[in-house]
């Protein structure tokens, strides 16, 4: 692939400093931070600006993940600090609407693929991208024969790992993939594992 359209990569879930120092010197594209309460990834207002204060002078995007957030707190708290907005809960066209009202950063919209009829409606989203999942930080895939065909720039996310992303990045050439479960040993992001999952991304 030209380097141009080369995938991409996102790291999720950062959640201790050398987490985001390791992505920033493996140069991933976008780390993504859990910013909605409840999840087990979560961080709080003061760990994000602490993980975000590594990641200053680096050319990596900052992204923020909200579950169904009130948009008055992604506004108030983190959109000034982040680069884009990921969408992973119920957010329908209206919420992006009125989000789109109040913020220029590009907005990804997480849909869980179970069948034909999930495809659709991501291939209609008004967001900029989509980012197609098994469901929230499972680490299971879908069956990927749904996204042949997809025309749009997506993030791709579930059960990507060393062993499986570099041929699934050929297969299906996706503008991004998206790991966060299989970087991790004991819930927790490992710089071995990282390293391996972004060449394997790189080698191809």
């Amino acid at each position: 692939m030209e380097e141009k359209n080369k995938t991409k990569i996102k790291l999720c879930g950062m959640m201790n400093p050398p987490d985001v120092i390791t992505a920033a010197e493996l140069e991933a594209d976008y780390v993504g931070f859990i910013l909605s309460e409840g999840f087990r990834r979560t961080i709080g207002l003061g760990t994000f600006c602490e993980l975000n204060s590594y990641l200053h002078g680096s050319k990596v995007k900052k992204v923020g993940v909200f579950v169904n957030e009130a948009i008055g707190n992604i506004l108030e708290y983190y959109e000034e600090e982040l680069d884009m907005i990921q969408l992973h809960g119920n957010e329908d066209e209206n919420y992006i609407r009125e989000l789109r009202q109040h913020t220029a950063k590009p907005i990804i919209k997480a849909f869980k693929i179970t069948s034909a009829e999930d495809i659709q409606n991501a291939i209609s989203s008004t967001a900029d991208y989509v980012l197609l999942d098994s469901g929230t930080g499972t680490g299971k895939t879908f069956e990927h024969s749904l996204i042949r065909g997809i025309e749009r720039p997506y993030f791709l996310a579930g059960g990507l790992n060393e062993d499986n992303v570099a041929d699934i990045i050929n297969t299906f050439h996706p503008y991004a993939i998206d790991a966060s479960s299989c970087l991790e040993i004991d819930g927790k992001k490992d710089r071995d594992k990282m390293m391996g999952f972004v060449r394997a991304c790189r080698l191809l």
